[in-house]
């Protein structure tokens, strides 16, 4: 029987409930656990958008660290926040049943019309993806950067910085907040980020064979892993990250397996979209082929316009 599984996660309330649910599923499958609290770079520095401090590890990097020293078993990540190749030494060894991927406004104020042109209405948003949809399907509305856990975003809106939040519909449902849903967005229109509504746990390649094993039959959800090792390959052939507005989403129908991926421009105008079938053990050449043909479509232009722009935003 495998010792005690410690588990390192972010110390905000969301991370820690994520960590208590992997927590519950290996606890169920007869392991001991431990939660471990991790502060990252992203905890600490919000301020400043994701964008500009570099997206690589931003969320992983400290916990990591503990992988690797063997301080921590695993890690627990929301999957949207990993990037898309992985350090050297780690593996993905499990993802939970995945939630719904949607995006949704939320608001504490009632009355307030998404629709109406004629009423300057403020939403909050730091992620690059959203804020890209924002400006393509709500140009009437206005953008305010948002950066901070749930609730920091949450109590930010409440103290009136704006009237909107796009929030994941998951993380809104995982603390309870689903009462202050005002809008839930389609994925076929608000394309979600890769990994969106799963965690994702991570390992040490080096960790005891017997403990990995052990942690991935309690964890992993089989259907879940194959829709997100799609839009994964799909990120990493397309050399995406979380500072890059590329979505992925994918769905398994009547024994098949189905991806939207793409790319916008910042300024929302410019939408590329490649959707394509493939059988569910394809997952990984589905991804690449979805993502590749973003590329040829323009997609190798738009990145590169995407990243000069970015990088004259982070130089000013």
């Amino acid at each position: 029987m495998p010792g005690k599984i410690r588990i390192g996660t972010r110390r905000s309330t969301l991370a820690m409930w994520q960590a208590r649910l992997v927590a519950e599923l290996l606890e169920k499958g007869g392991l001991a656990t431990e939660i471990v609290g991790i502060e990252t770079r992203g905890d600490r520095v919000l301020d400043v958008a994701i964008a500009k401090i570099g997206d690589k590890g931003v969320f992983t990097g400290e916990l990591e660290d503990q992988l690797r020293t063997g301080d921590i078993d695993i890690a627990v990540h929301s999957a949207k926040d990993l990037p898309s190749e992985l350090s050297p030494g780690f593996e993905l060894i499990g993802f939970s049943c995945r939630e719904k991927a949607n995006d949704v406004f939320v608001s504490r104020r009632s009355g307030c019309d998404l629709d109406n042109t004629e009423v300057r209405l403020r939403v909050g948003s730091s992620s690059v993806r959203r804020r890209a949809f924002l400006r393509r399907y709500y140009p009437h509305l206005e953008i305010v950067d948002m950066r901070g856990n749930l609730q920091t975003r949450m109590g930010k809106m409440q103290a009136g910085v704006c009237d909107f939040l796009v929030l994941a519909w998951a993380g809104v449902r995982r603390m309870g907040l689903e009462r202050f849903i005002v809008r839930e967005l389609k994925t076929d229109l608000f394309v979600p980020p890769v990994g969106q509504g799963t965690l994702a746990v991570e390992a040490s390649i080096h960790l005891d064979p017997k403990k990995m094993s052990r942690v991935r039959l309690c964890v992993n959800h089989p259907a879940t892993e194959t829709v997100i090792l799609a839009e994964r390959a799909f990120l990493k052939t397309l050399k995406g990250g979380c500072s890059i507005p590329a979505f992925a989403h994918a769905v398994i129908e009547k024994d098949r397996l189905f991806l939207t991926g793409g790319l916008i421009s910042l300024d929302g105008k410019e939408l590329i979209r490649e959707c394509r079938y493939a059988l569910p053990q394809e997952s990984l050449s589905l991804g690449k082929s979805v993502a590749e043909q973003v590329l040829e479509r323009g997609g190798r232009r738009l990145l590169e316009e995407i990243r000069l722009e970015l990088k004259d935003n982070k130089d000013g």
